[in-house]
């Protein structure tokens, strides 16, 4: 386990000497993009529209944050990490389009964006759920905030971030999933149970 911190943007080669189980601390831009906002960026890319910003070399964070307003300012409140396997439909283009470089959220991804990750230089960050106003103290400040039409949670926050982590990298970019390696193990390990009682699964 080796332990990095990155300030965005962060290039593909630098992604590309992260392992399952090293950890990552991020500095510099990050914005969040749950299901709606994923779903408006791969709608104006089809369209030829641009984004608010580049989002090449960037963290996007799977958060709804919770976000206040005093005056003209935005503060957030609470950060915690959304479950990102609903992102799933989403994320192995984005990966291919955007060039993000690494995916903060929690509970893992599937076969559709590892193979992404491997392809374009990418890693998924596991952090940890129930830890928001940690999150919300690397958080220095809210930079823009994009399509609030979509409501508080679903926009795009643009944040500046200082050491946000520790991120437990989960997913690499040498298809290295621990989400799948547990799974397997489990299953394996259910099997032969059931062989030791004499029951079939």
């Amino acid at each position: 386990m080796a332990v990095y911190k990155f300030k965005t943007p962060i290039s593909e080669e630098e992604i590309r000497k992260l392992r399952v189980n090293d950890v990552l601390y991020v500095s510099g831009t990050m914005f969040t993009a749950r299901d709606q906002a994923h779903k408006r960026a791969l709608e104006y890319f089809r369209q030829g529209k641009p984004l608010p910003l580049s989002l090449e070399g960037l963290a996007v964070f799977h958060c709804g944050p919770i976000v206040k307003k005093k005056e003209d300012r935005w503060t957030i409140v609470a950060a915690g990490p959304t479950t990102s396997t609903r992102m799933e439909i989403f994320e192995d283009e984005f990966i291919k389009n955007f060039k993000v470089r690494v995916i903060i959220g929690k509970g893992g991804m599937g076969k559709r964006t590892t193979e992404a990750m491997a392809k374009y230089g990418a890693v998924y960050g596991a952090f940890t759920g129930g830890a928001a106003i940690l999150a919300a103290k690397a958080i220095k400040s809210v930079k823009n905030v994009e399509w609030l039409d979509l409501g508080m949670p679903e926009a795009m926050w643009i944040l500046e971030v200082e050491e946000f982590g520790p991120l437990a990298i989960a997913i690499d970019c040498h298809g290295n999933n621990l989400f799948e390696d547990v799974k397997r193990k489990v299953e394996e390990n259910k099997q032969k149970i059931y062989q030791k009682l004499g029951l079939s699964p």
